[in-house]
């Protein structure tokens, strides 16, 4: 006589460990991918108002061998003092100028054309980058 295998009812005995290990794992891959949207939320709303003031290089001109000017566009709020540092490369990518531009408290948004001395003749001039003023 042939015996027959026995099933156990499904369900019965709880989980296999398997099913247990499957479930532990799921958990911590959504706490961890939850805590890494989290962080970069975090690092996205950090960059993006952590700053007071910002700058835009719109245009350059190079004048003579020891002038150009930038135009620049600079945002800020209005009780902020700014400084937008500016500075100008030759045709070797040597800094042959810099230059460091101060905006009052009194306008929010400020368009202004402004000059760089330099060593020698300018080919190309870079807005480095703008901050709020410490004094």
């Amino acid at each position: 006589m042939a015996t027959a295998r026995q099933v156990l009812p499904e369900g019965r005995y709880g989980r296999s460990a398997d099913e247990r290990a499957d479930r532990k794992l799921k958990i911590i891959g959504s706490l961890l991918g939850v805590g890494l949207l989290a962080l970069m939320g975090w690092f996205g709303l950090h960059y993006v108002g952590g700053s007071a003031i910002s700058g835009e290089l719109i245009k350059f001109d190079v004048v003579s061998g020891t002038e150009a000017q930038a135009h620049i566009e600079v945002r800020k709020d209005t009780g902020t003092d700014g400084v937008c540092t500016l500075r100008a490369l030759d045709v070797d990518h040597k800094e042959v100028g810099l230059k460091e531009a101060r905006f009052g408290a009194g306008e929010s948004r400020i368009d202004e054309v402004v000059s760089v001395r330099t060593t020698g003749r300018a080919t190309a001039v870079e807005l480095v980058g703008c901050s709020a003023d410490a004094g």
